[in-house]
């Protein structure tokens, strides 16, 4: 079996590795050299078991080592005379929005972990732009500069503007909510004497002030990156070692970092320095977007993993490993010959479907 991934993300990366552990030939597809994937991501119990499944034993022990600290708790910050405090602390249960148990870790990290040891499988500059499902089985795949590949199945592991989902599902579109989000990383040294890191610990917090909402999250690594890379995956690439910061993410009217910029003028001075103090170049501007609930497609030899068909904001990248975690296990069985393929491939997109989309609204009447 050959299986073609369009999207080296999380998910595509992951499904990469569950593959070739199973004696998959795989092929990764990227257009983005330095694909944006963010800063950090609260890694809860669906990525961190598809990572222990997927990954090899060096790989998923670098990842546990160098994430932060347990995450059980939830909590509200609030202006409380002329100081922030807690004003609530909740469990991190999944419930009415707060994440579920988890530990943060650094997503850019994360990805280069994932890189190591794709050597050959994962192609950059290469932009896809179409298919065609082919008479005998297989599925060719077009790229702008004239270069084709064909595989038994194809995955598109692009994103929410995924170009693998327009050309196979085109009815399928996204809709943009109008939300807009601007997300930065602040050291943590830069910030410490605002009492702010020592106030939340390793929680994830939301600060309700001033009429809008800041979401913050400290990144203490349990281990150096660096030192870890050196004891558990010396193939890691690793050119500098990552310092301890906070995350923090706040509304926008626009995507233009000027206006949030402003925005944060309003806030509590012990906020406004995490904003003032972030480093330029990982402070990124968000567009919200989501597919509304569709219903079921006939399986065939192309199907969708993460953002390129659910988008979550906030755990997407946990549902992508989860996704490439159950699509990887289902083609493993498929190429074992316990399932056919078509049957492997609709399997997993009927429990993709039941786990990762919203329920579709019932009909007036029925």
């Amino acid at each position: 079996m050959r299986v073609i991934v369009i999207g080296a993300g999380l998910g595509g990366l992951t499904l990469a590795h569950a593959l070739l552990g199973a004696g998959i030939d795989v092929a990764v597809y990227e257009r983005d050299a330095g694909r944006a994937q963010g800063v950090s991501l609260h890694l809860d119990d669906r990525g961190l078991e598809a990572l222990r499944a997927c990954l090899p034993p060096a790989h998923f022990a670098l990842v546990e080592a160098t994430a932060g600290g347990p995450r059980e708790r939830t909590l509200t910050l609030a202006e409380v005379g002329d100081e922030l405090a807690v004003v609530d602390s909740r469990p991190s249960d999944g419930l009415a929005g707060r994440a579920r148990p988890g530990r943060q870790v650094h997503r850019p990290l994360l990805r280069a972990v994932l890189l190591t040891g794709l050597a050959g499988v994962v192609r950059f500059g290469a932009e896809f732009t179409r298919f065609e499902q082919r008479a005998d089985g297989t599925v060719r795949v077009c790229f702008a500069d004239g270069g084709t590949d064909t595989g038994d199945v194809l995955v598109g592991a692009d994103g929410v503007g995924s170009a693998v989902r327009r050309g196979y599902l085109p009815d399928v579109r996204v809709t943009d909510t109008g939300r807009r989000m601007i997300m930065g990383a602040t050291p943590l040294r830069a910030v410490a004497g605002t009492g702010v890191p020592g106030m939340i610990g390793d929680s994830p917090a939301a600060a309700r002030v001033r009429g809008t909402m800041m979401a913050l999250g400290v990144l203490r690594f349990t281990r150096r990156p660096m030192t870890a890379r050196a004891e558990l995956l010396p193939a890691l690439s690793l050119h500098a070692d990552v310092e301890d910061y906070v995350m923090w993410a706040l509304p926008g009217s626009s995507l233009s970092t000027a206006t949030v910029w402003r925005q944060a003028q309003d806030l509590p001075p012990a906020l406004r320095l995490i904003v003032a103090e972030a480093w330029p170049d990982v402070t990124t501007a968000l567009r919200i977007g989501t597919i509304p609930p569709m219903p079921a497609w006939p399986a065939t030899r192309v199907t969708l993993i993460g953002d390129a068909i659910h988008p979550a904001p906030g755990f997407g990248g946990n549902l992508a490993m989860r996704d490439a975690h159950r699509l990887g296990a289902a083609l493993a069985e498929a190429n074992r010959g316990g399932l056919g393929l078509l049957e492997a491939i609709g399997g997993y997109e009927e429990t993709m479907r039941r786990t990762s989309f919203p329920p579709i609204p019932a009909k007036a009447g029925a």
